[in-house]
């Protein structure tokens, strides 16, 4: 049979060992099992074995500090890893030593034996260039030793030594930036800046320099020249959030940049190179809006490289105690009195489907310990709190779509961009922006939906058809045909 071969198993867990010896030996491998990492050593340095399968923490040595050693003596020597400590900085740990394979424990058996025999059928491994000095700071990015946090953590470690792009999907709140951040911190630009924008927040008409920077006099107010956020991130990482939400135009001088590696200024004449790595994010289905003609179809391409999908809170609810746990320690550090939450309270955080998500939960943790005296907090407090927001959880219980009504949708849309100001207000010209933003959806939208036919466009509108050219030109709509195998192309007037 390809791919067998003898197996190293080390573990302080003796069921453990007996598991793995037997499913192992089952499907033809020889199998030598040890209880301590300095039998495992012996073998190792005097040449015996195909593959070692390690716990962690062992008796007599942790198998992190060990790892270095067994890749220097013998680098083509694929070593999987396991551990009940099921927390990011532990996959992260083990894809910088060099581990061939992560696993949580409990791990499922038929993962680990494909594991196994994909790592036997591969040709033997030159060693790798050896990971970063720089150790990781003590502090997690990332809470949660859920199954669905299991399967990010492993997949950002195969992530953070490549600077491919990365699409975050999820809804509002799931930590999306985080990620972005764990991505960059922890990756091979962690020395280069990190920078986010935006794009919901953006007025419409300064996006492109905000992303490209302008020159002086480029435009009325242009006093000098600025610089833009590929720019200001360059030889670190770009996060591209609510990307859903960016442009048409901005995504077409977007998609050129990823095509060709360079962009100009906005009053610029001179090609400039770009050395970034592009993160992005959104919560919406860029799908639907590909197919609403919202969305360019080949800049989703460009960026969904590697698509990586964050679960909502109400998936991964067993993480809610040690997210609890952790926001209190961080309002104790702020200076607040320590608290926790009763048992009866956590099953009833745990009920709760987080409409707000993590963000959510935050603010409330955040409020408990403001707020309330007592080192414990009840149960009867955390259902008050949570009866605060009845009508958004129950849409979530019942799978709703939480579709607002178009007025109710931009007041919301507008305390939001109110709120990222702080205490300062938007650029002046808000009612003129906000009635671009809420017309030029809709006129392109009408122009998809008639494929491109300007003429059903105004009547569909209601428009005299002068009147929709003209908004045409002042808003800057692209109008083209959507396709589903061909690029979008410019049609004319």
């Amino acid at each position: 049979m390809s791919g067998q071969g003898t197996v190293l198993v080390a573990d302080d867990d003796a069921a453990i060992r007996t598991v793995l010896n037997q499913a192992l030996s089952r499907v033809g491998h020889h199998v030598r099992v040890t209880s301590n990492a300095a039998t495992l050593w012996r073998w190792v340095s005097a040449g015996e074995g195909d593959l070692v399968i390690t716990d962690v923490v062992m008796p007599d040595e942790n198998a992190f500090d060990m790892l270095p050693r067994i890749r220097k003596a013998r680098p083509d020597l694929p070593v999987i890893v396991m551990s009940a400590q099921n927390t990011f900085m532990t996959a992260i740990r083990a894809s910088e030593v060099g581990a061939y394979e992560y696993l949580p424990k409990p791990f499922d058996l038929t993962e680990l034996l494909a594991i196994v025999g994909r790592a036997l059928a591969e040709p033997k491994r030159t060693s790798r260039q050896d990971s970063v000095a720089n150790e990781a700071p003590d502090s997690m990015p990332l809470i949660g030793r859920s199954a669905a946090m299991q399967d990010i953590y492993r997949m950002l470690a195969r992530m953070m030594q490549t600077d491919l792009t990365v699409m975050i999907n999820g809804e509002s709140g799931t930590g999306k930036e985080l990620v972005a951040r764990a991505l960059h911190e922890f990756g091979r630009r962690r020395n280069g800046p990190f920078v986010a924008i935006n794009m919901a927040a953006i007025p419409r008409d300064l996006i492109e320099s905000e992303l490209f920077g302008h020159e002086k006099g480029a435009f009325t107010g242009a006093q000098h020249r600025s610089s833009g956020r590929f720019e200001q991130a360059e030889g670190g990482t770009l996060f591209l959030d609510e990307i859903g939400d960016m442009p048409m135009e901005a995504q077409t001088r977007l998609l050129r940049v990823l095509q060709q590696g360079e962009y100009t200024t906005v009053g610029g004449r001179t090609p400039i190179k770009t050395d970034v790595r592009i993160v992005a994010a959104t919560n919406k289905d860029l799908s639907a809006l590909i197919n609403q003609g919202l969305f360019r179809e080949d800049l989703f391409y460009r960026l969904n490289v590697v698509p990586l999908r964050l679960p909502p809170l109400r998936e991964r609810a067993e993480d809610i105690p040690d997210l609890v746990r952790h926001f209190f320690a961080q309002a104790e550090q702020e200076g607040l009195n320590a608290k926790r939450v009763a048992r009866g309270g956590l099953e009833a955080m745990m009920r709760y489907s987080w409409p707000g998500n993590v963000r959510e939960l935050e603010n409330l943790v955040r409020r408990l310990a403001a707020l309330y005296p007592q080192d414990e907090i009840s149960e009867d407090i955390i259902n008050n709190e949570l009866r605060a927001h009845p009508a958004a959880n129950a849409r979530q219980n019942e799978g709703l779509p939480d579709d607002l009504p178009l007025g109710q949708a931009v007041e919301q849309y507008l305390q939001r961009h109110f709120s990222g100001f702080g205490s300062s207000l938007p650029p002046p010209g808000l009612y003129h922006r906000i009635i671009g933003e809420v017309e030029y959806p809709l006129i392109l939208a009408a122009l998809a939906a008639t494929q491109g036919n300007q003429i059903r466009a105004a009547e569909l509108l209601g428009l005299n058809r002068n009147t929709l050219r003209k908004k045409i030109r002042e808003l800057g709509v692209d109008v083209y045909r959507a396709s589903k195998h061909t690029p979008h192309e410019i049609l004319p007037d």
